[in-house]
């Protein structure tokens, strides 16, 4: 069976955090019901679902394509007068999509620094001089009506639009796309003819994009309340941000007929998938090396803090007083003999160095009076954990099992739980960087959903 004549190139996911609709794992479906060989994740501003949009996709048989709308200003941040004073104007998206390995590394720098480099209250955005630097690898689509060029069109200002054009052009040769959209905006009706002029003057090619946030018609109201829901305001307001119905997941036969004039616009599409040839792959996790200083290896070293540290352990909560040695040696038999079994597998599995790293800054933690949890989860059944003063329970007096944590068998990263003080938590994540390299030390989002209960008191509120 032949696949179909186009391909989305601008969709937006859950992980387009409160404004896109669509679970990851629902687009091989979408895709496979409209026989489309392969589909665009673009969410705003961030790459959180490249991995697994990577290999859902791929799993499927569907070309994945990495990208995400970014926002975008000129070289400063521009101010409008307004009644309250100035205010920043808001960055314009174009979507960056990833030909290949550097193409994906160049587009995770420009993710970052829309973060790491907007100054707080302004939203994530980087500046044409940062695409510029960063441009290699990738494909520009300009971002339809709402883009760097479409704004400034709309308000008559079309040397703004060719000077931003000449600069996009510059960032990236040959692989620059002037976007047409056609959702029934005002807007975009306006300035279509603008842009096809602009393409044909500097003969870039067209490109259609349907901007996906839902995945049919019938999600629109539902939608719509979400919007609403991320932004505190009410369905019943006029005054704020709306889509529109034609804001879904379009068969490439609806495309077709909305862009019947402009074929090649379409066309381009499989084009530029041809032109992506890049996915996600899952690589193992690379841990930072540790040196104690004493010239040992980190298995030799991890045995000898190991025992040093149950040593102390036994002195302090299993030897009782008037113990004679040879009790003590009892008592302290099957301590020793599941620590020796843990390294064995530890170091089996290769994670010496992990237990020597957690160990570290969690000393550290405790000699400088922060507090620190007594260890929950599967972790609290190390051992070695309870030795190296990780964790603060006894696993052998309470029965708890090492195997949960750490097994050969079920070969994955080991994961303590550990609780910091909020207060001073981040002296200890400053040590960790200061000690281990800023570039090697990450911390990690966590997405919240709108489960049953929080989601009807949100929709509740938002419908009035």
């Amino acid at each position: 069976m032949s696949h179909a004549d186009f391909v989305h190139l601008r969709v937006h996911t859950a992980y387009s955090l409160s404004e896109g609709a669509i679970k990851v794992k629902d687009l091989p479906e979408l895709c496979r019901g409209h026989r489309m060989p392969a589909t665009a994740i673009t969410d705003t501003n961030n790459l959180f679902g490249a991995m697994e949009f990577s290999g859902t996709l791929a799993g499927a048989g569907v070309q994945p394509i990495i990208g995400c709308q970014l926002g975008v200003t000129p070289e400063t941040a521009e101010v409008r007068p307004t009644a309250q004073g100035n205010a920043r104007l808001e960055p314009a998206p174009v979507v960056l999509l990833c030909q290949n390995q550097g193409g994906y590394r160049n587009l995770l720098k420009l993710a970052s620094k829309a973060y790491l480099a907007t100054e707080p209250g302004d939203d994530p955005h980087v500046t044409i001089v940062d695409l510029e630097a960063r441009g290699e690898g990738l494909i520009c689509l300009t971002g339809g009506a709402d883009g760097p060029l479409g704004r400034p069109l709309a308000g008559g200002q079309v040397e703004q639009a060719e000077s931003i054009l000449s600069r996009l052009i510059k960032a990236f040769p040959g692989r620059l796309y002037v976007e047409i959209q056609r959702h029934g905006l005002e807007d975009e009706k306006r300035i279509e003819p603008h842009l096809i002029d602009l393409a044909d003057r500097h003969g870039l090619p067209l490109v259609a994009t349907n901007d996906v946030y839902f995945a049919d018609a019938e999600m629109f109201e539902a939608h719509d309340a979400l919007l609403c829901v991320a932004e505190g305001t009410y369905v019943s307001v006029a005054e704020r941000r709306r889509l529109t119905p034609e804001h879904r997941f379009k068969s490439p036969e609806e495309i077709r007929r909305l862009f019947s004039d402009l074929p090649e616009a379409v066309d381009n599409t499989l084009a530029v998938a041809r032109r992506c040839a890049f996915m996600v792959e899952k690589i193992d996790p690379i841990l930072p090396p540790y040196d104690s200083g004493a010239g040992r290896g980190e298995e030799e070293e991890l045995r000898a803090q190991s025992f040093a540290g149950l040593d102390k352990r036994l002195e302090a909560s299993v030897y009782t007083p008037g113990m004679s040695e040879g009790e003590k040696a009892v008592a302290a038999k099957p301590y020793r003999e599941r620590v020796d079994y843990e390294l064995g597998v530890i170091n089996q599995m290769g994670f010496p160095g992990y237990f020597l790293i957690v160990a570290d800054f969690i000393q550290w933690a405790k000699q400088r009076g922060i507090p620190v949890g007594p260890g929950r989860g599967s972790g609290a059944g190390s051992a070695v954990a309870w030795a190296l003063t990780i964790t603060d329970l006894d696993p052998l007096r309470f029965g708890l099992l090492f195997e949960r944590f750490l097994n050969p068998e079920r070969v994955s990263m080991p994961d303590f739980d550990i609780d910091f003080c909020q207060d001073r938590r981040e002296e200890v994540i400053h040590y960790v960087q200061e000690k281990y390299g800023r570039d090697r030390v990450a911390q990690i989002i966590t997405f919240g959903a709108l489960l049953s209960k929080m989601a009807v008191r949100d929709v509740g509120r938002v419908l009035q």
